[in-house]
């Protein structure tokens, strides 16, 4: 089956190959900057992000030596923040133990901060012809259509199963171009739901077709209930002013800029929510004020409604970064400059407007 697959899939993908701009040059820092963006998110949302990144940061060493502050308001609305941290990382690594160069190999790939098993595949196959497999969402659940398999796709023998399905498949020298089709081919045809089957190049040989499974395949693992959070948030004002506090570095949106506030625990008034995290956190008091707003998200593990409120201090009253990183009095056309995570920045976007 493994040479039957692999030409279908090449000569469908020579023909329908996505036009990515980290496609066109593929140098290994573009692939390595491409697959760390697309991890968890999708490659329209990545397309923008990717080509301001690479004017901005277009060397290993210009991203190594770059400020985090300008790395993470570069990478602010992709989400998953320890990414752009760890691609920095990255970077400063390579420059340090490599000389500025990507190195080849996937063992020395997989010791690069942010790169697990599936980036170094994809690095190593398509910035260096290695042949190596990888296995993403896309490519695993084509391949799990097309053993038609049984096993929850992301438990430990599922995984097992599938990598090496991907390894016995790979056409020798052509690995790079066979990982991305698998890639293009679960983005356009092979979907989440109502897979194009009569057209897709390998529905000779998918046994999900054949049994009639596809909508069952790949098999999802049981999940648990997302928690969901009551937050709120302070907008600090004095003057013409506002104060922002930064993230510690080791935590959820790390060295991220926010209106400080918290959970509200159980019994817990928002505005005494409110007063309590303002004092936890900068050792001050507030006098709650008027409503700005109620919003929602959600993150990996977890969901939040937040609340905002304009807030004053107690006369006498004067803030401190205790838990937080710093603290920042600014003017509202000054909030653009610093990097905040989603609700934040809509906070900081209903202030200016």
């Amino acid at each position: 089956m493994g040479q039957s697959v692999s030409e279908r899939l090449l000569a469908w993908y020579r023909q329908n190959a996505r036009d990515l701009p980290w496609r066109r040059s593929p140098a290994p820092y573009a692939v390595l900057v491409s697959e760390l963006m697309l991890q968890q998110t999708r490659v329209d949302t990545v397309i923008p992000y990717f080509n301001r990144w690479m004017e901005r940061f277009p060397t290993v060493s210009a991203l190594a030596e770059a400020p985090e502050q300008a790395v993470l308001k570069a990478w602010e609305g992709l989400g998953y923040y320890s990414r752009a941290r760890a691609l920095q990382r990255a970077a400063k690594q390579i420059l340090a133990e490599h000389g500025g160069e990507i190195p080849a190999s996937r063992v020395e790939l997989e010791r690069l901060p942010g790169v697990g098993p599936y980036t170094a595949g994809a690095i190593a196959s398509i910035a260096f012809g290695q042949d190596e497999a990888a296995l993403d969402g896309n490519i695993r659940r084509v391949l799990a259509r097309l053993v038609d398999l049984a096993l929850p796709a992301r438990s430990p023998e599922g995984e097992k199963a599938l990598w090496a399905l991907a390894r016995s498949l790979l056409p020798a020298g052509q690995a790079g171009d066979f990982n991305q089709a698998l890639m293009d081919l679960g983005a356009s045809l092979c979907t989440p739901r109502k897979p194009a089957c009569p057209v897709c190049p390998l529905a000779e040989d998918c046994l999900a077709r054949q049994n009639g499974t596809q909508a069952e395949r790949p098999v999802r693992s049981e999940r648990q209930r997302t928690p969901h959070y009551i937050v709120t948030a302070a907008v600090i004002e004095r003057d013409d002013r506002v104060m922002i506090a930064q993230r510690p570095a080791d935590g959820l949106l790390g060295g991220m800029w926010e209106f400080p506030g918290g959970k509200v625990r159980k019994g817990e008034s928002l505005e005494a929510c409110l007063q309590r995290e303002i004092q936890e956190e900068l050792g001050a008091q507030v006098k709650v004020g008027t409503s700005l707003g109620m919003y929602k998200h959600a993150f990996t593990h977890f969901k939040i409604t937040l609340h905002a409120f304009r807030c004053r201090l107690v006369e006498g009253s004067e803030p401190r970064p205790v838990k937080a990183s710093a603290i920042r009095w600014l003017r509202l056309d000054e909030l653009d400059d610093y990097p905040m995570g989603k609700v934040d920045r809509l906070i900081s976007q209903r202030l200016r407007h």
